[in-house]
């Protein structure tokens, strides 16, 4: 009896161990295909390593139109523009989780492909950046490419450069490059610092740049203004002086976010438009470090950071709304970005509180462990991997079961190697974009914008709401599945 007892023991153990061992293999795929995914977003001439092989090269000329190399970068979805605002956030994002999780990705074999998606952008911003007062902010015109459907390899749309300078001002984009540029410097400091230093070198400029011409972005560039309009610019600077802080502990940028800590508020959800929630966990993560007294405005900041947080895990004043089956639901478009901003959120705040000592956090309805944290992180990553009601990952080439037509132009048309004969504006819409099949290239890594607020999802291209996958989104589950991996 009592080797049976044992036996059964044993045998459970095991069983509990392959499932774990099956989940945080999970984990480990999705991470490695969430960044295989910026591979196919690839702007310019690809690398002889390029892993995604249905693309091609492409917008070579990029900058041709003012004499300034703008070929690179990424394409912002399932367009063919370089929009330069929530391509910035995208790479700050991944520099954030690669900088948190390093060891993480190290053990997973993945810190290579994580910096090498920070640099495919940086590589980008250094071209954009060509003057102290000069950054080109958009290459390609959203209304013109949205009028096409075409592969980019053989693009036939405007390809023309915006930029902001002193005359024509947008701080927001312009500060949110500065942070890009300060979180890349210290995702590569330990392993290219030559790479680190200018990367700093185009950070500094860029802020002050900024900071002496506020205004936001569209006003010079009304061309992105029905994409990527900026509801305002003061979060962008203040995320930037919080990078810059902890990229080279200048108080300078301390005294920045003091005398601008009063425009802080709680807010309702973290994305591409508004930074308030990274600026207000990077301020507590220098509290915890001791850095900081915890009053005044330094402890608003921090307060500020945990409201959001505690709304996420239910245990606030004003929750963020869940769908039945239990996803963070934050708004009808692209939903799934803003639950993957804040799903790294939480990963990351978890952990400073874990490293300081800190059993928990104190929350309106009740007191929160770094393990409630994570758990959260945990249920939103499990929800977009397939434990959601319709039994489908939200991640293209996910599972057995996942989106197969996800609106993206080049994945929706036979690959340029396969059929180099040239897809023409219209005739992509009638022979690929309304075609009721899958698409002919699998966009592995991608994640589509989500169900909607019923865990309702159509699995239709002409469905951009739901269908389209940007990549902001998956800049921020790279963290999230490097955390639980």
């Amino acid at each position: 009896i009592i080797m049976a007892s044992r036996i059964v023991s044993l045998t459970t153990l095991s069983i509990l161990l392959l499932i774990g061992g099956a989940i945080a293999a999970d984990y480990g795929t999705a991470l490695s295909k969430s960044l295989l995914y910026f591979e196919a977003q690839r702007s310019g001439k690809l690398p002889p390593n390029q892993r995604v092989q249905w693309r091609g090269d492409s917008a070579l000329k990029d900058g041709g139109d003012v004499g300034n190399d703008l070929v690179g970068g990424y394409y912002d979805a399932g367009d063919n523009v370089k929009f330069g605002f929530p391509m910035a956030f995208t790479v700050t994002m991944l520099a954030w989780s690669t900088i948190e999780f390093r060891a993480n990705l190290e053990a997973r074999k993945e810190l290579a492909n994580a910096l090498e998606a920070i640099r495919w952008g940086t590589d980008y911003f250094i071209k954009a950046h060509p003057q102290a007062d000069v950054l080109y902010a958009e290459v390609g015109d959203g209304a013109s490419d949205h009028a096409c459907w075409e592969r980019p390899e053989d693009m036939t749309t405007s390809r023309t450069s915006f930029r902001i300078d002193d005359q024509h001002p947008g701080a927001d984009v312009a500060a949110e490059t500065a942070a890009a540029f300060a979180a890349a410097s210290l995702a590569f400091k330990g392993s290219d610092p030559k790479y680190s230093v200018q990367l700093l070198d185009h950070a500094r400029p860029l802020f002050d740049f900024a900071r002496q011409h506020p205004g936001q972005y569209q006003s010079s560039i009304p061309a992105v203004g029905q994409f990527y309009s900026s509801s305002g610019y003061q979060d962008e600077l203040s995320w930037a002086a919080a990078w810059l802080y902890r990229a080279t502990a200048d108080h300078s940028y301390l005294q920045y976010l003091y005398s601008v800590g009063s425009s802080s508020s709680v807010r309702s959800q973290f994305s591409w438009d508004d930074k308030y929630v990274g600026v207000q966990v990077l301020v507590a993560k220098t509290i915890f470090e001791g850095k900081l007294q915890e009053s005044g405005v330094w402890a608003q900041y921090k307060n500020q950071a945990e409201q959001f947080i505690c709304s996420c895990i239910q245990k606030g004043n004003s929750n963020v709304a869940k769908t039945p089956g239990g996803m963070l639901w934050f708004l009808p478009f692209n939903n799934l970005q803003y639950v993957g901003a804040a799903s790294l959120v939480t990963s990351i705040y978890a952990d400073y509180l874990t490293a300081a000592g800190r059993a928990s956090l104190q929350c309106p309805k009740g007191t929160a462990t770094p393990s409630d944290l994570i758990n959260l992180a945990r249920s939103q990553a499990d929800y977009v991997l397939g434990s959601n009601p319709k039994g489908m990952s939200y991640m293209v080439g996910f599972g057995s079961k996942y989106p197969t037509q996800p609106h993206h132009r080049g994945a929706s048309i036979v690959s340029i190697k396969k059929d180099p004969t040239p897809v023409g504006c219209q005739q992509g819409f009638d022979q690929w974009f309304n075609k009721n099949a899958p698409n002919p290239n699998v966009l592995d890594g991608a994640i589509v914008g989500g169900p909607d607020q019923n865990d309702g999802y159509t699995d239709a291209r002409s469905n951009f709401q739901q269908a389209e996958c940007a990549t902001v989104t998956p800049a921020s589950f790279v963290g999230v599945f490097a955390r639980l991996a």
